[in-house]
């Protein structure tokens, strides 16, 4: 009998005294578990093994245990990259099957919670409610549940507030929220003894700033030092742990980033500043302070989401699921540094406020890259990505070699055992246009995919073939880097190399890519 998740916890009686699976369940030849974890608007440098200083030890554990990528491609903004997720390709193609739909048809119980956000021309294949057997999806903005309203929706119908499966005392928060459903869908796949696949893609840290009071004082007073000494202090520590590699170096401050984002004209003396960097020295006392405020709440919202992804995986632990559970987490772009605040009056952190961070911390987000989210610029594009699978991964390594978010589906079709190429009926659907990273996790290579793209939309595009890189800016001419030498983008060499640049637009204009948008 299936397991009516959502009104067995609304009862209090829910499946939280699942004990760990048959014997059965841990048969070798069984399948993985699948669990895809994916934050919002978290730049490389925020989790802690990547740099930060940021409390993430539940995240830093799954490092330790397993793989961290180096470069980890993202499409560079929430909703290309959601979309080219789900369905494994950069753009729409007749015959397009869903990421839970090809794992569906493997067999396996498929379940999501949290932000859905998708581009229209993947919506026909991808909408949630439509491809996943259960699901959670988050309609709010903020992060406190209001007592009364309608919020969420729970397998495609309205859910009123009132009525969520909340686990604890109020306030309630959303990324709590969003994670007591997963938790609830996995212990559902798990009563019902099949290998599962899901996906928890958490609104954190994406405006507005939002967090628990217990949570921001934990970091109050760590950011007086300035955007300056901590991007530094964390360029030292990523060099320190190895994920920096010898040829990398901290940038110059990104800034100037208003003319390609539409802002509110009110309270111009105050925008005038979000987007730009200043020397910390250069500010007074007050000011200080409230950039203090501004940071601290943006790594409280990081904190408490590394603690719920903490509750998910001693949960996987409790149920005897850990050794043979594929987790993946990485973040859907780099850290967001515009202006969409809103009432100045209140600050950051306030329930009621709407309130979002300034270019010069977004830019701590990204260290030691240049530029933000929708660019096709690591800063952009380029995400922390943590693996972990104890059944195969049995040594941590950091990995070098290029991945994309792309190659996930056929990653995943590959580990549950079928063919990327067709459905278990025989029928083809639309290529996908990733490659497996099996090899990589297995700790051998992978032949390298003959190109990568990035960057939301035509106007900011990434384009790279081997170790060379067009990036496109707000539809400006294009820009070449090679990554081998200048990893952190700091020599365009268009000019000097304009034959190099024709061919490489041309094999980029040959996808046809532009013309879906």
């Amino acid at each position: 009998m299936k397991i009516n998740w959502f009104m067995s916890i609304a009862l209090g009686i829910g499946v939280a005294g699942l004990g760990a699976p048959a014997p059965a369940q841990q048969a070798a030849n069984r399948p993985p578990n699948i669990i895809l974890i994916m934050s919002d608007d978290i730049g490389y440098s925020d989790i802690g093994c990547y740099g930060s200083e940021i409390q993430t030890p539940n995240l830093d554990q799954l490092a330790a245990e397993g793989l961290r990528f180096r470069t980890f491609y993202n499409m560079a903004k929430c909703e290309p990259t959601r979309s080219s997720l789900l369905t494994g390709r950069y753009w729409k193609a007749e015959d397009m099957v869903s990421m839970p739909s090809r794992m569906r048809d493997l067999g396996y119980f498929t379940a999501m919670s949290g932000k859905e956000h998708l581009q229209n021309w993947a919506r026909p294949t991808a909408v949630i409610s439509r491809t996943f057997d259960r699901s959670f999806v988050n309609n709010m903005r903020g992060y406190f549940v209001p007592e009364t309203g309608s919020s969420f929706q729970v397998d495609g119908k309205d859910v009123p507030n009132e009525q969520l499966a909340y686990r604890g005392e109020p306030p309630y928060y959303k990324t709590d929220v969003i994670t007591n459903y997963a938790i609830g869908f996995m212990e559902e796949a798990a009563a019902q003894d099949r290998p599962f696949f899901l996906y928890m893609a958490q609104t954190a840290a994406h405006y507005p700033l939002q967090a628990l009071p217990e949570d921001i004082a934990r970091y109050r007073g760590s950011y007086l030092k300035g955007w300056d000494a901590v991007r530094a202090a964390r360029f030292e520590k990523m060099k320190a742990t190895g994920i920096a590699t010898d040829r990398w170096q901290l940038t110059p401050p990104s800034s100037d980033i208003n003319r390609f984002r539409t802002t509110p004209k009110d309270h111009p003396e105050i925008r005038e500043k979000i987007p730009l960097y200043r020397p910390w020295d250069q500010l007074s006392a007050q000011e200080q302070d409230e950039l203090d405020l501004e940071m601290a709440v943006y790594a409280a919202m990081i904190d408490r989401l590394d603690q719920n992804i903490g509750r998910l995986l001693r949960r996987v632990e409790e149920l005897g699921l850990r050794e043979n559970t594929l987790i993946i987490y990485f973040s859907d772009n780099g850290a967001c540094p515009y202006d969409s605040n809103e009432n100045f009056a209140l600050p950051p952190g306030d329930p009621n406020g709407f309130r979002t961070l300034c270019a010069a911390w977004a830019n701590v987000g990204n260290t030691p890259f240049r530029y933000f989210k929708q660019y096709g610029h690591e800063g952009g594009c380029n995400t922390h990505c943590i693996v972990s699978w104890p059944a195969v991964i049995r040594e941590p390594r950091i990995i070098d070699q290029p991945g994309h978010l792309l190659d996930l589906l056929p990653t995943f079709i590959e580990v549950a055992g079928g063919d990327p190429a067709r459905m278990s009926d025989g029928r083809r659907p639309a290529p996908l246009q990733g490659a497996s990273l099996l090899p990589i996790l297995q700790g051998g290579e992978r032949p390298e995919p003959p190109y990568f793209i990035s960057g939301h939309r035509d106007r900011f595009r990434m384009f790279r073939q081997g170790d060379y890189k067009l990036v496109r800016v707000n539809g400006e001419e294009w820009q070449l880097y090679n990554l081998a030498q200048d990893p952190m983008e700091l020599q365009d060499l268009a000019a000097a190399m304009p034959e190099r640049v024709e061919a490489m637009a041309a094999a980029y204009a040959q996808l046809g890519m532009s013309e879906t948008e």
